[in-house]
């Protein structure tokens, strides 16, 4: 684990060296007043981003050989710009493998991976359907998807846009999934429950995550629905006697998960399982955003009887924290 972070620059005093690790998150370059060239950098870790300066370009302490996405050593000195912490690079070279925590880099979810995937397996685990127990199985113990499932983010900016964002959403979807059903007989639980671990999974292939968050080739020429109905057709294919109703319905929850076509949906939800799978995922994105948007203002040090700031998923409308505004006298 690195020692110096972003957030920490902003305490030092003007002029302090230091020696830190950062991600690479955009590089250009500039030219002086006396024609002199420097690179303009943008450094990030999962506690902000902030500029880097380097002016000596000849400098052999500076190594040429990065680029953004990379992550770098850096020597630096601390300065101040409109009370934002900037970096002026004296040194720098790319970080070896074994100096790199992707964790130090990125947001990560603050839950226990372990159990999140314990937890998961418990619920495929409970599941009566023999055929669809077989079909997460297959799929989850692949040591590829497996790996890549204990990981991904669920967005690239949006909701749980963080490491293993997309386990943890799974998660909470399983939960909220396993306490509806009951309350409606009509819903095939193990199907429901197996439509909310499949809904995203093209996302593992739709987004890389090796230094910040981007989308993959086939992620922008496909996208996650397509994908991961594809790698969910190609699983069912391989298991013989899977029901070939069944294969209908799981590929159907995937692709209507969005609920409208101008939401990216091939397909509009029309069996109940579908319509249950997208009202709970929009409420889980929906929710996480206003979780973060109330997070972001009290780190801003608003008082909770303020309005928030814009929340993408509700229209960019505002809302108050209520039981801030209660607490309040």
């Amino acid at each position: 684990m690195k020692d110096i972070f972003i957030a920490d620059l902003a305490s030092f005093d003007e002029g302090k060296s230091f020696d830190g690790f950062f991600l690479v998150d955009a590089r250009n370059s500039g030219t002086t007043k006396a024609g002199k060239p420097y690179l303009v950098l943008r450094l990030a870790d999962k506690t902000g981003q902030a500029e880097g300066r380097v002016w000596d370009l000849d400098d052999a302490r500076i190594s040429k050989d990065f680029e953004r996405g990379d992550v770098v050593k850096v020597r630096g000195v601390v300065s101040f710009y409109n009370g934002q912490a900037q970096v002026k690079v004296e040194q720098l070279r790319r970080a070896k493998p074994e100096e790199i925590e992707k964790s130090d880099f990125m947001p990560a979810t603050a839950y226990d991976v372990d159990k999140l995937w314990a937890e998961l397996a418990g619920f495929v685990e409970s599941f009566t359907d023999p055929h669809l127990k077989l079909l997460l199985t297959t799929l989850l113990n692949d040591e590829k998807i497996g790996g890549k499932f204990r990981e991904a983010p669920a967005a690239k900016q949006l909701h749980h846009a963080w490491l293993g964002g997309l386990l943890e959403h799974v998660v909470s979807l399983l939960r909220l999934a396993d306490r509806v059903a009951p309350s409606y007989p009509i819903l095939h639980r193990d199907l429901l429950l197996t439509g909310v671990i499949l809904h995203d999974i093209g996302k593992l292939d739709e987004l890389a995550w090796e230094s910040g968050f981007e989308y993959t080739v086939p992620g922008v020429l496909l996208g996650h629905i397509q994908m991961g109905a594809e790698l969910t057709a190609k699983t069912m294919d391989s298991i013989p006697g899977f029901p070939p109703r069944l294969r209908t319905l799981v590929l159907h929850l995937i692709l209507s998960h969005h609920g409208k076509l101008e939401f990216g949906s091939p397909k509009l939800p029309m069996i109940p399982e579908a319509l249950v799978l997208n009202f709970l995922d929009d409420l889980d994105a929906k929710m996480i955003a206003v979780q973060q948007e109330f997070a972001k203002s009290a780190r801003e040090g608003k008082a909770p009887d303020e309005f928030t700031g814009k929340v993408w998923a509700l229209d960019n409308r505002q809302l108050l924290n209520t039981r801030g505004w209660l607490s309040q006298k």
